[in-house]
């Protein structure tokens, strides 16, 4: 073989496996930057949240009184579910970390990248969490 043919030599092409693996490895690290943004913007929330939450003040009308009480324990719901979502997240970046992020808890399949873009600290494939809801709402009648 020539110098000139060794050069033009192709290289196998990668296969379809492997394309998707890194495709799949880069989703995922974007995926991962998103979540570590959003856990950023949420505890920024949290600090500016408890610096302005109102304390309990008396109003001189029960009407004020109440309107105060309902803005301030709604506040603190949005919170709570604020704080659920961190724990969620942290679990995520957990699992990424682990290399076990995007597999179904329940049947130990990948887990669609697009449901992961959707819904990043989701634990389950579609079909699995479609069955546990169908299953919650049988258990509900």
């Amino acid at each position: 073989m020539t110098k000139k043919q060794s050069t033009m030599v192709k290289k196998k092409p990668e296969s379809k496996s492997n394309t998707k693996v890194t495709q799949r490895e880069k989703k995922i690290q974007e995926i991962k930057k998103n979540l570590l943004n959003q856990k950023k913007a949420l505890l920024v929330g949290a600090v500016e949240a408890l610096n302005e939450l109102p304390g309990q003040t008396v109003f001189p009308d029960l009407g004020d009184q109440a309107t105060a009480e309902i803005d301030r324990n709604f506040m603190l719901r949005l919170k709570g579910r604020e704080q659920k979502l961190l724990k969620k997240i942290e679990e995520a970046m957990e699992r990424i970390n682990q290399g076990v992020f995007g597999i179904c808890d329940k049947c130990g399949l990948e887990i669609d990248i697009r449901r992961l873009e959707a819904r990043p600290v989701t634990t389950m494939c579609i079909e699995c969490k479609t069955l546990q809801e169908e299953e919650e709402k049988l258990m509900e009648k």
